[in-house]
């Protein structure tokens, strides 16, 4: 994923079977297709340069079964290490928090859920016929990325649509290209694990 132009789009594949999407950046172009591998007793995640599934970029992969503590450990094509990203445990729950770690295990990032009360919303109108159909227009989280300054640097957020299937990632602050690599895979396995919990 090189010259990554922002903001990025995440549209997720309502017509297969697997758990995959594409990632498109502000020039259209796919810079990444993500497929996660079904049935698997622990998360196990292929990043591809496109839909074509040709060229394997990287993988993330859970240190343990699902588990509300798992760290999801990130590599590229080379079996190298380029970092982490952990859920902080069952205080995520109520408000989803992640942290991004980098390949010398020192936490770089905190990925926060900006307001826990959109979930709860979402997760009670959802039960309800035909009106749960609709919960993907209206209640649409975000998540914010900040340093260990506490200062934004990007923001996830998901997009009004019917099956909640697309999600965008913007920059709010300039930083180097390596991070801008880890910071986009650990949105990318944090958008998987979320989308599935509502």
């Amino acid at each position: 994923m090189n010259d990554l132009q922002f903001p990025i789009k995440l549209v997720f594949n309502i017509s297969s079977f697997h758990n995959d999407f594409s990632a498109c950046d502000a020039n259209g172009r796919t810079v990444a297709y993500v497929k996660q591998k079904l049935f698997k007793l622990k998360e196990d995640i292929s990043v591809f340069t496109d839909e074509s599934q040709a060229t394997l970029n990287y993988r993330i992969k859970a240190d343990r079964w699902i588990d509300f503590s798992a760290a999801y450990s990130i590599t590229n094509q080379e079996g190298a290490e380029l970092g982490k990203v952990a859920r902080k445990g069952w205080r995520s729950i109520w408000k989803a928090e992640y942290f991004l770690i980098d390949q010398n295990e020192r936490p770089q990032y905190k990925i926060q859920e900006e307001n826990g009360w959109i979930k709860v919303l979402d997760g009670l109108l959802s039960e309800i016929p035909i009106l749960g159909l609709l919960t993907g227009y209206f209640f649409n989280p975000s998540y914010i990325v900040t340093n260990n300054d506490l200062q934004p640097v990007a923001r996830l957020k998901k997009e009004a649509s019917f099956w909640g299937r697309k999600f965008e990632i913007t920059k709010l602050a300039e930083t180097v290209h390596e991070d801008d690599e880890r910071m986009l895979l650990g949105l990318m396995m944090m958008v998987l694990l979320e989308r599935r919990r509502g």
